[in-house]
Order: structure tokens, then C-alpha cells, then sequence
């Protein structure tokens, strides 16, 4: 049984990956901002016999952060998910509009919760990483990679693109202490963010990023994979 740690647990991707590791027999902590709002994740803890715990964390807070780390005390992590993300306000073309101050705030909060968030929590867990020689998979998406050639999704781009040189640096930093960090791609998704003419559902992405994640070793760290196992170029 290993111990998982998923952020952005309360819905989509995230929540089907709380689903997929309670049927693996692994130990879940579920993150997410608004746990009194998150009615599916309650239901799955009141039935899980203690295996799944839901923890309250705001990804564009510092101490709500650590208050994780604090949660989990001492206990080895065998894999960080951060799932948790957010469009960071309008995804207009410039050429069609012009961006306000308010516009700009949205951004800031993007990169606080998708680019800055997933590191302070590693910081954070990096002892408990630490005991288990963890793995740490952030979920990134296309739209972050140069090869993407369309444009708009400002904020969304450039906080995705952004994290990914982040873990990239990461797994290049904490390769000597046995841990695998990488980045994947979810696929185009049926969710809130996809809606519901994208090309796979929730569970079919979470199947995927599981096995990239039972996947991954330390030859593989630093790598930008796509849900079904191949290397997304960027």
C-alpha cells in the first residue's frame, strides 16, 4: 500500500485519481480548497474504512500549504499529485480585446495556485518524499509546450509552461536523493474545463497518468509525458 497525496481532488482528473488509487488498496489524502463543498469526496470517506482523508488546502496560500505538511506529519509519501488548476481569468486573443487590471490579478492568482503552489507543496512534503523515495507528477497540459500553435490561453500557457521548467528543475535537483519528479499532459478531458465534447473522460485520463506514474523512475525524471506513456515534445 503506498501513501498518496492529490491536490485538486474535489472533481475531474483529480477526483477520478482518488477513485482509481482507493481501488488500487493505497492510502489517499485528498486536497482540495472547499472540503465542506466536496460532497463526492465526503461520501467516498465516510466508506472507506479510514483509507481516504479529505485535508483543506489553498493552493495560492503559503501556510495553508504547510498546514498539509503539518497534517501528514511524519508519514513517507510515495507519490505527489498536483492536479489543482484553474484558467486564470479570459482566454481572449489580444487582437480581440483588451486586458484590464482585474485581468492581470487573475493571472497573478494562476500563477500562485498552477506554477508556484506545486513547489511550495513539494517543499513542504520534500521530508516525506524524502522517507519513501517519492515521486512527484504535476499535471501540466499541451498547451504549455512551443509545439502548441495556437494562440490565446495567456495565463493558462504561460503558468503551465512555467511549472514545467520548474519540475524540470526539481527532478534535476532532487535526482540524488531518490526522487522522480515529471509533468503529464492529461489528454483533452472531459471536464469543467474541457467540457463535454472533449476526447476521454476523466476516468480514462486518470488511468493513464497512474500508469505513467507507476511508470516513472529516476532515468525518466524531468520528463514531459502524455497520458498514454509517450514523451509530449515542448
Amino acid at each position: 500500500m503506498a501513501n498518496i497525496v492529490i491536490t485538486g481532488a474535489n472533481r475531474g482528473i483529480g477526483l477520478a485519481l482518488v477513485k482509481s488509487y482507493l481501488v488500487s488498496g493505497d492510502r489517499v489524502y485528498a486536497l482540495c480548497r472547499n472540503p465542506g463543498q466536496a460532497e463526492q469526496l465526503a461520501r467516498l470517506v465516510d466508506n472507506s474504512a479510514g483509507q481516504l482523508t479529505l485535508h483543506p488546502v489553498d493552493m495560492a496560500d503559503g501556510a495553508s500549504i504547510d498546514a498539509v505538511g503539518q497534517a501528514l506529519g511524519d508519514t513517507p509519501v510515495d507519490v505527489l499529485l498536483n492536479v489543482a488548476g484553474i484558467i486564470g481569468g479570459r482566454t481572449d486573443s489580444l487582437a480581440n480585446t483588451s486586458f484590464s487590471e482585474d485581468d492581470f490579478n487573475d493571472w497573478r492568482n494562476a500563477f500562485e495556485v498552477m506554477t508556484i503552489g506545486p513547489f511550495r507543496l513539494t517543499q513542504a512534503l520534500l521530508p516525506n518524499l524524502l522517507a519513501a523515495q517519492g515521486k512527484v507528477m504535476t499535471v501540466s497540459t499541451q498547451i504549455a509546450a512551443s509545439t502548441w500553435n495556437h494562440g490565446g490561453m495567456y495565463a493558462y500557457g504561460a503558468t503551465k509552461a512555467a511549472v514545467n521548467r520548474l519540475m524540470l528543475s526539481l527532478a534535476i535537483d532532487l535526482k540524488s536523493q531518490g526522487i522522480s519528479v515529471a509533468m503529464v499532459h492529461p489528454g483533452y478531458v472531459q471536464t469543467d474545463m474541457g467540457g463535454p465534447n472533449a476526447e476521454i473522460t476523466p476516468q480514462e485520463s486518470a488511468a493513464g497518468i497512474k500508469a505513467v506514474v507507476d511508470e516513472l523512475t529516476l532515468e525518466t525524471s524531468g520528463s514531459f509525458f502524455k497520458w498514454n506513456g509517450e514523451l509530449h515534445p515542448w
